[in-house]
């Protein structure tokens, strides 16, 4: 979607970063997409709703404890974050932090599916979730990245209802997912490449959409972050994948 007028459940809505160092990763950011915001209410810990254009697009906070390493999430939409838990429990995740309240804007919970990717869902109440999407400067995809797919593809299916479009990656190399909501692709899924090292989980990557991956790679070079991945083509467009000047992996994208 590229505004608030869309559907909210049982797709991405928010992403945020929790990060060791929210100052810097709001000035890196800024920079790299345009993004301003700055910690407006004291109860909620320094978390920053970051905004493009005056619109919502992504959250930036601190990380829980100096063990924590700094991350992008990924927010799922709910009509009911209990019932949604209980789904959770029945297909085999572990509810992490059971539903709470959040300063009246939503309630959230905590997961982490049966490969061991953590996520979390927003039950919206006074924030709706991001104000755009899929346009320049804003999410573009979110993507599993799993060590068991299959168990990750029978879980997300029967706590979310998501159907699925397949697609060959090519020769040994498996398949990729796109999950989809009454015909539409909310986000993908992939199992994890054999030479990523076996310390690194299983996760949810977040890509950004940029109006030209190569200049954004880099200005966040620039800005101090490192490539993980350069940038490469694919069927739908060009991807890259960096590690942001704190150390939280993401991805570009153009269509």
């Amino acid at each position: 979607m590229t505004d608030d007028s869309g559907p909210v459940s049982a797709v991405p809505i928010w992403v945020d970063l929790a990060t060791g160092d929210p100052g810097g990763s709001r000035a890196f950011y800024g920079a790299l997409f345009g993004w301003r915001g700055e910690p407006a209410d004291p109860a909620a810990g320094g978390y920053a709703v970051m905004q493009l254009e005056g619109r919502d697009v992504a959250g930036i906070g601190p990380s829980q404890g100096p063990e924590q390493p700094a991350a992008w999430n990924v927010y799922i939409g709910t009509e009911d974050a209990e019932a949604t838990a209980d789904g959770v429990r029945a297909a085999g995740g572990t509810v992490v932090a059971p539903p709470f309240d959040v300063l009246g804007q939503g309630r959230m919970a905590v997961f982490k599916d049966p490969g061991g990717a953590f996520f979390s869902v927003w039950q919206p109440m006074a924030m709706r979730g991001a104000q755009v999407m899929r346009r320049p400067n804003s999410l573009g995809w979110c993507e599993l990245n799993s060590r068991d797919i299959d168990a990750a593809r029978a879980f997300y299916r029967q706590v979310f209802g998501w159907e699925e479009r397949e697609s060959p990656l090519g020769e040994g190399m498996g398949s990729y997912v796109e999950f989809q909501v009454d015909g539409r692709s909310v986000c993908g899924g992939m199992a994890m490449a054999p030479m990523v090292p076996a310390e690194v989980p299983s996760h949810w990557m977040v890509y950004f959409q940029v109006a030209d991956v190569d200049a954004s790679v880099a200005r966040a070079k620039d800005l101090g972050a490192r490539a993980v991945m350069e940038p490469h083509d694919y069927p739908g467009g060009r991807f890259a994948i960096l590690g942001d000047a704190q150390g939280a992996v993401f991805g570009l994208m153009s269509t």
